[in-house]
């Protein structure tokens, strides 16, 4: 039976050192869609042979981030399976079973050259012959019973792979680069097991995927190197060579491999500064594949149903951040304010922080520079860090707890959010109660600018605001301002930008009438009074630009 027509088998083997990086998550995907799509088996696999950096910690790191975006393995950690247990660390009697068949059928021989012998030898073929062709194969002629009387008396030894002498090319099949052929020249007999008794990674994860009956290989092209020298080990054990799929490098947008000098490369990064899970790995099955070359939005419903290994590119992707900001932008439009809330739960418990904490009164704030806000968005702000456990827990019960209102905010903020860490300095303003934080450079463009009769609109908006008469409506209060300001002689941006800067403290906000029906009236009505008194002075509003520029210095 060949691969075709088996059942798909395909795993995903992380190592422990560190978390989830983007290029792992990217084919932890591939591996997963591809598995879905096909109707096959996806197997998680922790390759934790590196004892100084593999830790439990980085385990459930990687597990935590693959639940996060949604890929559920069949058979591994947590879920089991019959091919198990799927840490390599515990699999080392599988390792000792595969190279006891092959010292068996003589594919194995021990090694009982020193270090120093083969780094003496490497030394002068590089002096003497142009360059290191591989291991000699000093030890392979020495006679069975010899080798076994040696290892018997304790002399330390490895265990290399027997190539066999007349080998061809090593060929195997590829799915994204098509036939593939090396010299079997440059293939020397390397080593299975080392001296401390531990397995090479080559032949552990040959063994792993036999024993795990995958069908399919899908993983970096960093590995290509090493996929001749593994299907050596298949052909000594007489299994069949899985089809592999190797994927092209992830560059950053200054097409080099993408590293922590592009900003965030790891997943769990990427779900703390605000990203759906489903945006992401929308994205990152788009980096090398691609449904029809213009399709951008496939949820992973959608990718389950439609993966396949033909349409993986050999060309290298670039990581775009400013796409990904649109992706998730859409998948943000598209959810719906009850998802919505439920996804922003955190953030959402952040801007009540946020806006709660202001100060008392009226305060002008200086606007920062273009550098200042780089940096700020540079820098992950995880919701709740920093903040007193009872006030954090009392803000996320909130969102529970008044979820109608909550779910008020998504219709001002939809259109307008790349990802929810921009939540809190959207909609902060909701909760500063009668005060305002004003935005200095909002100020002096907007309040104080030669000529704008800002006092004049505040003062129209206020009567409008503060008349009990008028209904608490959006649509209907809008009307009635603009009317006054009509009446009054003045342009509807020259009514209402005032008031927006007087209500959410910048001339940027979202809708400004909607989001005043998520307040108090009279602490609308407030805020226009504090701001009036402190820009413009007590008293009936009027005073010259001199006076208006001390009040708010």
């Amino acid at each position: 039976m060949t691969t075709e027509n088996k059942p798909v088998r395909v795993r995903f083997a992380p190592s422990p050192t560190g978390m989830l990086h983007i290029g792992g998550a990217r084919t932890a995907i591939y591996n997963w869609a591809f598995a879905r799509a096909t109707g096959g088996t996806f197997v998680l696999r922790i390759e934790d042979t590196d004892p100084e950096r593999s830790t439990e910690e980085n385990t459930q790191i990687i597990l935590r981030a693959l639940r996060w975006m949604g890929l559920n393995w069949d058979e591994g950690p947590e879920v089991g399976g019959p091919c198990g247990p799927y840490f390599q660390t515990q699999r080392t009697d599988t390792y000792e079973a595969a190279l006891a068949k092959l010292i068996e059928a003589g594919e194995a021989y021990p090694c009982f050259c020193s270090k120093e012998t083969l780094d003496a030898k490497r030394a002068e073929a590089e002096q003497t012959q142009g360059g290191y062709a591989g291991y000699d194969r000093t030890c392979r002629s020495i006679p069975r019973e010899e080798a076994e009387a040696r290892i018997a008396a304790g002399e330390p030894h490895v265990w290399r792979l027997a190539v066999p002498e007349g080998h061809g090319p090593v060929e195997f099949e590829d799915a994204v680069y098509g036939h593939m052929s090396f010299p079997i020249d440059v293939m020397d007999d390397m080593i299975l097991r080392r001296t401390d008794g531990t397995f090479t990674y080559n032949f552990a994860v040959v063994c792993d995927d036999v024993n795990m009956g995958i069908t399919h290989v899908i993983r970096g092209d960093d590995h290509l190197s090493n996929t001749p020298r593994q299907v050596l080990i298949y052909e000594a054990l007489g299994a069949e060579v899985p089809l592999f799929a190797h994927l092209s490098m992830i560059l950053g947008a200054d097409g080099k491999k993408l590293s922590k000098r592009h900003g965030a490369t790891n997943v769990e990064e990427y779900r703390d500064r605000g990203y759906l899970p489903e945006a992401l790995v929308n994205f990152l099955a788009l980096l090398g594949w691609s449904l029809d070359g213009e399709t951008t939005i496939i949820p992973p419903a959608e990718l389950c149903r439609r993966f396949s290994l033909d349409r993986i590119t050999k060309k290298h992707s670039i990581f775009d951040e400013k796409k990904l900001d649109w992706m998730d932008g859409v998948y943000i439009r598209d959810m719906g304010a009850e998802a919505w809330v439920a996804a922003a739960k955190p953030w959402l418990a952040q801007t009540n922080i946020d806006g709660s904490n202001v100060a008392d009164g009226i305060t002008v704030v200086p606007t920062p520079t273009k550098e200042e806000q780089q940096a700020a968005a540079a820098v992950t702000r995880v919701p709740g860090e920093g903040v007193d456990a009872d006030a954090w827990q009392a803000c996320l019960a909130d969102v529970d707890d008044d979820t109608e209102f909550y779910q008020a905010m998504y219709p001002l903020v939809a259109e307008r959010l790349a990802r929810m860490d921009e939540i809190p300095a959207k909609l902060a303003f909701l909760f500063w109660g009668d005060s305002v934080v004003l935005d200095e450079k909002s100020v002096q463009k907007v309040l104080l600018k030669e000529g704008a009769r800002a006092d004049e609109a505040l003062a129209i908006c206020r009567a409008v605001l503060s008349n009990d008469d008028n209904p608490w409506d959006a649509e209907a209060l809008q009307e009635l301002c603009r009317a006054a300001g009509e009446e009054a002689g003045l342009k509807p941006k020259l009514l209402f930008q005032p008031l927006r800067v007087a209500v959410a403290g910048n001339m940027v906000s979202p809708p400004l009438f909607e989001a005043m029906m998520l307040m108090d009236p009279a602490d609308v009505v407030a805020r226009i009074d504090g701001v009036v008194a402190k820009v413009f002075g007590e008293g009936d509003g009027a005073s010259d630009g001199a006076a208006a520029a001390d009040a708010v210095s």
